[in-house]
């Protein structure tokens, strides 16, 4: 969490007894210490990040590169594929790409100028070229199509693209339209397939490879905005949110947090195009001065001999990254390598045992954020499942809390003066009726996490949308008049401060006057033998009130889907409640291009048989089996003659 560079003088006198009498701390509190060293760490990290940015000619994360293209011109930067660019050669670069932009297009500092590319060099050194301009680059989801590119350009004013030619067809179906807007395109190639877009690579290629002037960036402070990342749009038009170079400095010290090292090589197959990928992956090797392996995409057959090719000590994950890798076909070589440490988020429980246990010792470091968040949890401890620890030092620098949230009403719940209701740990029951599907340690009460709107934590929010920008803030929370930042994920903490990810409000949906939280039941059908992805939401059912229970699975390699065994299953684990009454087997699970899962589609079509060619269960009491969904079943659902 970002914290600011003094304590007060009770916290500071407790940080000077525990560095006295460290032995004595340890025995009181086992975990204690290593709060502390989290906490000295991350206080440490944020006070050099403020004087850096502080300083009367603001030293951003691009002087910091260029720093170490200095110092060790010749270290390698990127390795893709086969090639090598040293910090050097990407210093030089960028540095023909800004002076052949700014002659060619008249980019002025301030611009925004979006990137439509796929992962490569590219994408790296036109980011700092435009670093160097004072630019804020607006980084395009490669995915995003018609209404949505359109949107995304307009959201962060950006009048101009730069694209690659792998896109073309993207490109081509927008074009009039961006024309009509005024928007211009550019190919960084050396020839265009496309009639009315130039190709700028021999431009650059032609351009002096000399520092540029500083007066391009003269007007840069911490607060400017340097990078645009869009949300996955799964919910709606992607949201352009802002980050500052306060906020870029600060999220580029991730790795170094979570023990990135100078002489590491970090391998990311994540998307350039979101934080992880960019400011966490590219971003955090500019701060410590390591190697980046790019890889074009994620490839679960190739990811360890690539990583036994380069040399990698270090790798990124999120999402669901990890368990596909789990899911590979086991190889006598599987411990054979010299991962040492890996990054990400959104690592389930079960998945994290088996990689441990699959691949050997690699210190797993999940953290918990969200890119237009102001705050959020690292697990410095390892602890398998949690997200990070809810410890007495770094509450006092980043209030946050969890409150009482109503799934049904989509809403906080308030008490009679109209503020929030604290939630905390403790052997209470989950949110409002919301139970374990599972047993577990002694937890608290499931709440929504909301982050306090500060100096500190500062909320910079969305380009071109203050209308949802206000949305994502929540006020009078503890007091009349507060600020806090409201992340829409609902998150546990349990008796001994660890914290857990338990799902995003929209996920959990209400049945038989429970709550059902998707990624609980997820978690529990992940370990049927026969089931290698599973994706859980809620469907409308005529006639019912909240939504029920379907689950979209993906069966093994050579497994065939066993009704009986699932009813029995669900029948075990599950309360009946929370027990899928309907089951679609799909080829592939639809996936975000960092590995989220989509349930739009899926919600949409619902139970249908017309509607889908997949195979459709229904969870038969009568039958204590998941037998096919006919068509005459679903007319009586839908006729209310059958009741669920």
């Amino acid at each position: 969490m970002a914290v600011p560079g003094a304590v007060t003088a009770a916290a500071a006198g407790l940080l000077l007894l525990l560095l006295l009498v460290p032995a004595a701390a340890a025995r009181l509190c086992p975990l204690l210490w290593a709060d502390f060293r989290a906490f000295a760490t991350m206080v440490w990290s944020s006070a050099r990040c403020r004087r850096r940015l502080n300083r009367r000619r603001p030293v951003t994360l691009l002087d910091v590169f260029q720093e170490h293209a200095r110092r060790r011109p010749r270290r390698p930067l990127l390795r893709f594929q086969d090639e090598v660019h040293t910090y050097e050669d990407v210093d030089r670069r960028s540095n023909r790409a800004a002076r052949a932009l700014s002659r060619r297009l008249g980019l002025r500092p301030g611009q925004a100028v979006a990137v439509f590319l796929p992962n490569e060099p590219a994408y790296v050194w036109a980011w700092l070229a435009l670093a160097k301009l004072g630019c804020p680059m607006a980084c395009l989801n490669a995915n995003v199509r018609g209404r949505a590119l359109r949107h995304a350009l307009a959201a962060a004013g950006a009048t101009l693209v730069l694209a690659s030619p792998e896109l073309q067809d993207a490109v081509e179906e927008v074009l009039p339209a961006l024309h009509r807007d005024g928007t211009r395109v550019f190919y960084l190639s050396a020839r265009s397939p496309t009639p009315g877009v130039e190709a700028l690579l021999p431009a650059i290629e032609a351009a002096s490879d000399e520092p540029l002037p500083a007066h391009h960036r003269a007007g840069v402070t911490a607060k400017s905005k340097a990078v645009y990342i869009y949300t996955s749009g799964t919910t709606g038009l992607p949201k352009a949110a802002v980050v500052t170079e306060t906020k870029l400095m600060m999220v580029a010290n991730l790795g170094r947090l979570c023990g990135l090292r100078p002489d590491d090589v970090l391998y990311t197959t994540l998307p350039l195009y979101h934080a992880a990928g960019l400011l966490i992956g590219v971003g955090g090797c500019f701060e410590v001065g390591a190697t980046c392996v790019l890889r074009a995409k994620f490839s679960a057959s190739q990811f360890w001999d690539d990583c036994r090719q380069y040399n990698v000590s270090v790798i990124q994950y999120v999402g669901e990254l990890l368990r596909y890798l789990c899911n590979t076909p086991r190889r006598n070589n599987d411990r054979e390598h010299g991962v040492r440490l890996a990054l990400g988020n959104g690592l389930r429980a079960e998945v994290w045992k088996e990689f441990l246990q699959r691949f050997g010792p690699v210190s797993i470091w999940e953290f918990y954020g969200a890119t237009e968040g102001n705050a959020g949890f690292i697990n410095y401890t390892g602890k398998i499942g949690a997200v990070g620890r809810a410890n007495m030092f770094l509450k006092t620098f980043a209030p946050f809390e969890l409150i009482k949230y109503n799934v049904e009403k989509d809403e906080p719940v308030r008490d009679e003066r109209g503020l929030c209701i604290r939630v905390g740990p403790g052997l209470r029951p989950l949110l409002t009726g919301l139970q374990p599907s599972f047993p577990r340690p002694p937890e608290g009460e499931t709440g929504l996490l909301v982050i306090k709107i500060t100096k500190n934590t500062p909320f910079d929010g969305y380009a071109g949308d203050s209308q949802k920008t206000e949305k994502k803030v929540l006020r009078d929370v503890l007091v009349k008049g507060d600020a806090f930042f409201n992340s829409g994920d609902l998150l546990m903490i349990d008796h001994e401060r660890f914290v857990y990810f338990q799902d995003r409000v929209g996920d959990t949906f209400r049945w038989k006057g429970e709550n059902v939280a998707t990624t609980e039941v997820e978690a529990t059908l992940a370990t049927v033998n026969f089931i290698q992805e599973v994706n859980v939401y809620g469907v409308s059912v005529p006639g019912c009130e909240g939504r029920c229970g379907m689950a979209a699975i993906r069966l093994r390699p050579g497994a065939t889907f066993e009704g009986e065994r699932l009813y029995a299953f669900t029948r075990e684990t599950l309360p009946s409640y929370a027990a899928p009454r309907f089951v679609r087997v799909q080829d592939a699970l639809e996936v975000t291009g960092t590995f989220k899962q989509c349930k739009g589609n899926l919600v949409r079509d619902g139970f249908d048989p017309g509607a889908t060619r997949d195979p459709l269960f229904f969870r038969d009491d009568t039958k204590k089996s998941y037998v096919p969904l006919s068509p005459d079943t679903f007319a009586a659902i839908q006729d209310m003659r059958l009741s669920l």
